[in-house]
């Protein structure tokens, strides 16, 4: 089945306002003539200048996360209706950095894609697996349970606002990449993972992108595979010299 690619760059916790609009005008001006579908998901304080550079262009604005309650007294915490307010269209949710630094669990993550649904957003949401998981043969069974009660509770009109992306933590910023076949493998278990909630054809559809370590010289090769729809960027998104090649593979 044919699934449009999709490239989303993650710029995590870097970037002025003036340096988040001054890439924002250089990725503008580059991927005019991209036939994928791009995100860049700014910190929070620049969203409102990336929404005002990126506004018309065929860039969504995504943000890295939200909390799991509309509003209220939440210190430190950034709402749904907030989002929504200055311009961003998909939450990135589960991030690894989320699960494994901040300690967001299953059951908080999925409260939030709920709530991400409920006010029209898309959702990305990221699973993967620890080296010490991937090491002892758990990655099938991390990333089934992170997928399967991440969607708990999403109904099936529902999961066409999805992506998935498959982050083996131990690539993340470590210059490791999966290989394009150990990538595939798990993102195509992942999509009979889908099949079994969801049916055959939200499974066919579902685009699961792959994040950790994506760089110029490594995108095509993983793009080439069957099940791999697209990429979640981290590092490589924070300069247009490296994000444009990956995003115009």
């Amino acid at each position: 089945m044919a699934r449009n690619y999709f490239i989303a760059g993650n710029w995590k916790m870097h970037k002025t306002r003036a340096e988040a609009a001054s890439l924002s005008l250089e990725l503008v001006a580059a991927l005019k003539n991209g036939k994928h579908k791009y995100l860049v998901a700014p910190s929070f304080t620049s969203l409102e200048t990336v929404f005002a550079v990126i506004k018309g262009s065929n860039i969504i604005l995504g943000a890295q996360n939200c909390a799991a309650e509309e509003q209220g007294a939440h210190t430190g915490e950034v709402s749904v209706l907030q989002l929504k307010d200055v311009g961003v269209q998909t939450i990135i949710l589960g991030h690894s950095e989320r699960r494994h630094i901040y300690k967001e669990d299953d059951e908080l993550i999925n409260r939030k894609v709920r709530l991400a649904l409920k006010h029209g957003f898309d959702v990305i949401l990221c699973v993967g697996e620890l080296l010490e998981e991937r090491e002892a043969g758990k990655a099938e069974a991390v990333c089934k349970r992170q997928t399967v009660e991440g969607l708990k509770d999403v109904g099936a009109a529902d999961i066409s606002r999805i992506t998935i992306a498959y982050e083996p933590v131990w690539a993340i910023g470590t210059g490791k990449t999966a290989t394009p076949e150990d990538a595939d493998a798990i993102h195509a278990y992942i999509r009979k993972v889908i099949s079994e909630l969801y049916g055959a054809d939200a499974a066919g559809k579902i685009i699961i992108q792959y994040g950790g370590s994506v760089k110029p010289d490594n995108v095509a090769a993983l793009m080439a595979k069957e099940n791999i729809d697209g990429a979640l960027v981290g590092g490589a998104a924070l300069k247009a010299e490296t994000f444009v090649p990956i995003a115009k593979f």
